[in-house]
């Protein structure tokens, strides 16, 4: 089911479907995962504050704080019909074949990493 399924594909990559560029429809108090400082984990927060160069400032859930962060490191945690979610993000809209995607195997807790083959 798609619920268990959230992409990988930045914003406005050419693989995803409504995202859009720029923001891809994150907004500010929105609950999301960001790669604090660029690494390659994601970590909870919420959007703080959608800053003018197209950057968000993250409130992460561990009480850490990150100002600036690019919208290609940033993916939602809102539900598809969320009144926060505008487009983009995790979730199972628009998914097709190639797209880079985690998945959660089984419908565990854990996502892992994979490409959609059909």
């Amino acid at each position: 089911s798609a619920e268990l399924i959230r992409s990988l594909e930045p914003a406005g990559s050419p693989n995803r479907l409504g995202g859009g560029g720029g923001g891809g429809g994150l907004r500010e108090g929105m609950k999301v995962e960001a790669r604090y400082r660029g690494k390659a984990r994601y970590y909870p927060g919420v959007i703080k504050r959608e800053n003018r160069d197209g950057t968000f400032d993250v409130d992460y859930d561990d009480g850490e704080k990150e100002m600036f962060v690019s919208a290609e490191l940033i993916r939602s945690l809102e539900p598809a019909g969320s009144p926060n979610r505008l487009g983009g993000g995790g979730g199972g809209g628009g998914l097709r074949e190639g797209m880079k995607v985690e998945a959660r195997y089984r419908g565990k807790a854990r996502y892992y990493p994979g490409v959609i083959k059909r």
